[in-house]
Parts: C-alpha cells; structure tokens; sequence
C-alpha cells in the first residue's frame, strides 16, 4: 500500500508537537491519550481517531481591509488564498449517521505565501466538551465500555459528571440543535482564543466563528429520518457545484475580563464581530480521495500576525494528533 507523503515541514511539525507535549506541565502522555480514544470508541484501522467520517474539499478564501487592520497575517492580503478542507461527523466510526445530532466539523488548511500555512480545526457547537487536556483524558476514561456489558459503567459516568459539570456543555448544545441539513448550512466554531497582532505590534484577542452565507438550516426530525444516515456528502457536492457553499469569517472580540483561556467558556453574548474575510468552497473530493488525508489540522501551526491564548486543551492537541497520523500511515491512512 502506497504511504501518503508527507512533507518535510508535516514531519518537523510532527517531531516539534509531541517534544513540546512532552515537556508541558502535568502532561498526559499522549500516545495514552490515542490508546484511550480507541478503547472508548473503538479501533478503526486507517481512519482518524476524531472526526473519522469525512471528505475534503478545496475552496480560496479573501481577507477583508478589516482584518488587515487588526493582523499582519498574509491570509489577509485580499488576493485568494488556497484552502484545503475537510468536512466531516463527530466521532471515531467511519460509518457515524448524518442524520444524527452529534457534531459536525471543518478543518482548514490555508496555504500562504512563502510556504507559510494556517491550520485550524473548527466545530459546530461554541464549547469543547472538556477544559484541559487532564480532564479530557478522565473524560474519555469514564465513558470506557466495560467488558463485560460493553457499556460504559453508569456509575463512574454519573461520578464524572457530578465532578466536572462543564463537560456537558457541549452535548447539552448539541443536542438542542436540529441535525444540520448539510455541511454548508451551519455554524462552525473555532472554541479556543487566538490574538491578531498588527502592523503597530497590537493585539486583539477573540474567538471566531464560521457562519455560513447562505444562512444556517436545520431538519426537523422527520425530514433528518426521512433523510437517512448517508446524505452530507451528496448534498455538499451538490450545493458546491451550485455555488452556494461559502462562510463568513467572524471574530468576536473579547474584552478586558473576558475568558479566552478555557474551551468550556464561550464569550458573553453581544461581543463585536468583525468580518476577517469569505471562504468559499470550490469543489469536492471524490470519497476516498484529496489532499487532506494526511493533514493533521494542528491548531497550533499559525501564520505570523496570528497568535495562540494560554487555552491548555489548545496547546494539548498537536501532540495526540502527531501520534494518531503515525498511526493511521502505519495502517493505511483512509479518508472516510
């Protein structure tokens, strides 16, 4: 089996995200973090860990004069930037329902000038299901089936939770959402806060927010059963083949005693949005196929003019998802 390539700068990546995991404080070794996925959710050879149902996509991207206010960054330009996508359902199992309500993310690679890239990985809900990397681990380590019932135990579940009552901000969102009618109709999120630093050296800190174009559009439960548990793909080759699959780039902007530093903690309602830029998506892979498959989407791989808050769960993701790439090349990485 032919082992995607990956280049030079993935591998440097690579080797500098799990060194930097390594020397973190209190770290979670990350190779247990990608056991303990597998033992919660299950081993699928050769797919993603998280997100393991997706397609990629292609599309450019136009930075507004707004943002090159607030950011040096050469995504910004105002002249197209290539954006490598991928689309895909919460989750570890290739075969994970579209008609469900569960997650759905976008994962961005901006190819920039001089070789530069921004990577980011984006979710359709405005929290992440855990704090810091410690809890996440714990997290996952309760929701383990036992072998016995192949269920997880209701007590330690029930134990967690009582303990850690911000981890079910993110399934409570979800689950009051109407499942997404596709893939370009609904909001995605970035959760975790990054500063723009201009041309002057200053910096506005915010979260941002993918909101589509064309506006959001949910199904009601009868038309998502109607719709069955394989339709996004079609749909979203469809929609892009009409034109109609494009976002807005937003940043909400935090302000002094705003908390930017915890993925549970969305910003107060009412915060200032800027308009960085559109992205627009340009056409579809075929299932199997497209530059993604061996992009790791590190959130920590930023343009100059871009940089990361102190979020730990933010710092936390480079090193599982170096660790999970490996895995998947060893294995005969799979798209969807």
């Amino acid at each position: 089996m032919t082992t995607p390539f990956v280049s030079a700068a993935a591998a440097v990546a690579v080797f500098s995200a799990v060194n930097a995991f390594a020397q973190s404080s209190d770290p979670v070794d990350p190779s247990a973090f990608v056991d303990q996925f597998e033992a919660t959710f299950g081993k699928f050879e050769g797919y993603r860990r998280s997100g393991a149902k997706g397609i990629c996509a292609v599309g450019e991207f136009v930075g507004t004069a707004e943002a090159r206010k607030l950011s040096t960054a050469s995504a910004f330009s105002g002249k197209p930037v290539p954006v490598i996508v991928r689309f895909s359902v919460g989750g570890a199992n290739p075969k994970a329902p579209d008609n469900a309500k569960s997650q759905r993310n976008m994962a961005l690679q901006f190819d920039l000038p001089g070789g530069e890239q921004w990577q980011m990985g984006n979710i359709s809900a405005p929290v992440f299901g855990a704090s810091s990397p410690q809890q996440f681990f714990a997290l996952l380590a309760s929701r383990q089936p036992d072998p016995a019932t192949k269920q997880p135990d209701p007590a330690k579940v029930k134990a967690f939770n009582e303990a850690n009552p911000d981890v079910l901000l993110l399934p409570k969102y979800l689950a009051s959402q109407p499942v997404p009618a596709s893939f370009g109709s609904i909001n995605y999120w970035g959760v975790h806060g990054f500063g723009l630093v201009s041309a002057s050296g200053e910096k506005q800190f915010g979260k941002w927010i993918f909101e589509p174009v064309a506006g959001v559009q949910g199904l009601s439960d009868n038309e998502a059963k109607a719709k069955g548990p394989s339709f996004l793909f079609d749909d979203l080759r469809q929609r892009v083949k009409e034109g109609k699959v494009a976002f807005h780039f937003n940043l909400e902007l935090a302000q002094s005693g705003d908390k930017i530093d915890n993925a549970t903690v969305p910003l107060p309602e009412g915060r200032k949005k800027v308009t960085l830029g559109t992205l627009k998506i340009t056409s579809v892979s075929a299932d199997a196929e497209g530059p993604c498959l061996s992009i790791t989407y590190n959130p920590m791989v930023l343009p100059k003019g871009v940089e990361a808050s102190a979020d730990p769960m933010l710092a936390a993701r480079a090193a599982p998802y170096a660790v999970s790439l490996g895995r998947r090349l060893v294995e005969g990485a799979k798209q969807q």
